[in-house]
């Protein structure tokens, strides 16, 4: 299914550790150097600066061919325009082909073919269907962007590709189940909880790490939806926007002190198992879930002014974090405050097999010059002595 020759994806993986490694400090550039000159690698970018250029360049260019392809047929499929968007996604689809072929992988170019492939496709049937259903454009994105994910490796298309499923399936079960909304919130959160550890199982299962930042994306983005979908402020002011007919105030929801609970208790358990289980992403998650919760009962409980809420919070934030550097400055093991030498958490994973690409790429070293004192001979295991001098 993947495009991309296997070799060259491995060295492109490698070069990235090697990457990291020499960042670290633990490899000179000497031997970065000599690394990316030994293994041939695809032609990427890892500069956001200079991906986005190229993905402007290549948006540009697939505009340019569409123009003229429309240009060139549009005499004769004068009565059938809503056929373009589905040419115009045809075209996306030899772009990112003949990119690929060309060793494009996460260059800019190639992305602004595959993420345009989604959006014409998905233009296409919501034109096909009068802009009256989101189902069908929903399955339609999905499907489109798991295929440029799991052929081209695209990070962005994966997103979109879980966005749009859970899109799918939020709409199938508000419009054709029985008290959908009702159970749309619990529905959410088993469906964020069960793709977070199945994402989880398949990361510990996975032998090729192509699609390791996929599952890593997807698995945040379930802790992510996971939250929200017990969030008091969220589920309550959708639950109005979808029942409509209020105005200023919000109509109170059922079990409002279970989905109150699950705003605060969330949060708590993602700081806890992050800090447990050295999980920075979650960290971060829980960090932001945390003020998400206190704006929520702020949002509907002013207990006081803003400035003071503001002022408080933050000495308490300073305070927490004074204590927990104390704690933790003088640690030189498990959870510390020392710099990160290695800022990608997945870097060892692949040492290994850097550190053995390095030594078997390596070219034989100079033979060094002969000593003028001769040794050896000798017929007693090596003695160095033949009744001669």
């Amino acid at each position: 299914m993947i495009v991309f020759d296997k070799n060259k994806l491995e060295n492109s993986v490698l070069i990235e550790e090697a990457d990291a490694l020499q960042s670290a400090g633990f490899i000179g550039k000497e031997q970065l150097d000599f690394m990316k000159k030994q293994l041939p690698a695809l032609n990427s970018h890892k500069n956001i600066l200079i991906r986005i250029g190229f993905f402007l360049l290549g948006t540009f260019l697939y505009s340019s061919i569409c123009s003229a392809v429309s240009l060139l047929a549009i005499s004769g499929l004068d009565h059938y325009w809503e056929i373009f968007p589905f040419i115009f996604g045809i075209i996306g689809i030899i772009g990112s082909e003949f990119l690929a072929q060309k060793d494009y992988f996460s260059h800019g170019l190639d992305d602004a073919f595959i993420l345009g492939t989604i959006l014409c496709f998905g233009c296409a049937i919501t034109i096909v269907t009068d802009f009256n259903e989101v189902l069908p454009t929903a399955i339609i994105v999905s499907m489109v962007s798991l295929i440029m994910f799991l052929r081209y490796l695209h990070l962005l298309s994966v997103l979109i590709f879980y966005l749009a499923f859970t899109t799918t399936l939020g709409y199938f079960i508000l419009e054709y189940m029985e008290a959908g909304q009702s159970i749309l919130p619990f529905f959410m959160m088993l469906y964020g909880a069960g793709i977070y550890f199945l994402c989880k199982k398949i990361i510990n299962d996975l032998t090729d790490s192509y699609y390791y930042n996929g599952m890593l994306l997807i698995k945040s983005i379930s802790l992510i939806l996971f939250y929200l979908s017990g969030n008091y402020l969220v589920v309550r002011e959708l639950s109005a926007s979808l029942t409509g007919g209020y105005y200023e105030i919000s109509p109170e929801i059922p079990f409002a002190f279970f989905f109150w609970g699950f705003t605060f208790v969330v949060p708590v358990l993602y700081l806890v198992y992050s800090l447990k289980n050295r999980d920075r992403i979650m960290l971060w998650i829980g960090f932001l879930a945390i003020a998400l919760s206190f704006y929520s009962f702020r949002f509907y409980h002013s207990v006081l002014p803003i400035e003071v809420a503001l002022t408080l919070g933050g000495l308490i934030m300073f305070a927490t974090a004074f204590f927990f550097v104390g704690k933790l400055k003088t640690k030189e093991s498990g959870l510390t405050f020392k710099p990160d030498r290695v800022s990608n958490s997945n870097t060892f994973l692949n040492a290994e097999a850097v550190i053995i690409a390095s030594t078997f790429g390596m070219k034989p070293e100079a033979k060094p010059a002969e000593s003028p004192m001769e040794f050896g001979g000798g017929g007693f295991s090596g003695g160095g002595s033949e009744g001669s001098f």
